[in-house]
């Protein structure tokens, strides 16, 4: 039998072979040889005597992440916040990286509109060459635009804890019935009420990935990246690269570096520069962005 893992739980995959949900265990070779299954997965497996499965085969993938344990991914959708809990423009940065160096498409949705904020975060993205959309899961505002832009994709939803994610999922797909929870304001952060990575199909061939909060996402992924492939996973500096003084130009602080100088004329945001710094100086020295 052939089908996708739609969740994985305590061992277990959850595969969807023609809208039947199967239970299944997965070989022991495929540990001893480094691969898991993972949610997003094409898998074959055979039926047991009790009615559960046994996967088989992984087919090819087009993409994989460790945490969340994910594949085949089209577009990760980065939920951030101005308010509680407050996102760090850094980790969008770092995420962003991830999924442009995966082949990833990329969404930043400013979501908790409902509460009174400054723009911060929408002025530094504004002009980044990736969608970027407000959104509230209280009074649905923006929820269908949304849905327009994961339409055909299959989508990763990450952030952080209780940045509502889960209460996104619920919105654009009520019979996800996705587990919600507070956040507590006196450490501006919320509860990892998503517990299992667990996808859901919305209609028109959309996929929408739910995962547990930010802290388990595996940014460490981003060292495998060449520093000196870096400076072309940020999407806004593309049309500025080539144009240097020096073709080795690390784009830190030459002279005659066409990024520096369209971060001095506001073509780019300074804290889009700071990110890229930073994560130049982790992977130049080898270490892990935590």
């Amino acid at each position: 039998m052939k089908g996708h893992i739609v969740k994985s739980l305590s061992g277990f995959f959850y595969v969807n072979c023609n809208g039947d949900i199967v239970r299944c265990r997965a070989r022991g070779r495929f540990k001893a040889d480094s691969l898991s299954p993972v949610v997003g997965d094409m898998v074959e497996y055979a039926i047991l005597d009790d009615c559960s499965g046994i996967i088989e085969k992984i087919y090819p993938r087009k993409n994989s992440f460790i945490r969340p344990a994910v594949s085949n991914v089209d577009l990760f959708v980065f939920i951030a916040s101005d308010s509680l809990p407050v996102t760090d423009p850094f980790l969008i940065d770092r995420v962003s990286v991830i999924a442009a160096y995966n082949g990833c498409g990329f969404i930043l949705c400013i979501n908790k509109e409902d509460i009174p904020h400054d723009d911060r975060l929408y002025n530094i993205y504004k002009d980044v060459s990736f969608d970027v959309i407000k959104t509230s899961a209280v009074s649905s505002d923006g929820v269908e635009e949304l849905r327009s832009l994961l339409q055909g994709k299959t989508c990763v939803f990450t952030g952080n804890s209780g940045i509502g994610k889960s209460s996104l999922v619920n919105c654009l797909f009520p019979d996800a019935e996705a587990e919600t929870a507070e956040i507590s304001f006196s450490l501006n952060r919320g509860k990892h009420t998503t517990r299992a990575v667990q996808s859901y199909d919305i209609g028109n061939d959309t996929i929408i990935i739910d995962t547990p909060g930010f802290s388990s996402f595996d940014v460490s992924q981003i060292s495998s990246i060449d520093p000196n492939e870096l400076a072309s996973c940020f999407v806004d500096f593309k049309d500025h690269l080539g144009g240097c003084r020096f073709n080795d130009c690390a784009h830190i602080n030459e002279p005659g570096c066409s990024v520096i100088e369209a971060c001095t004329s506001g073509e780019i945001q300074a804290t889009r520069h700071d990110s890229y710094c930073r994560l130049y100086d982790m992977l130049k020295n080898s270490v892990k962005p935590y």
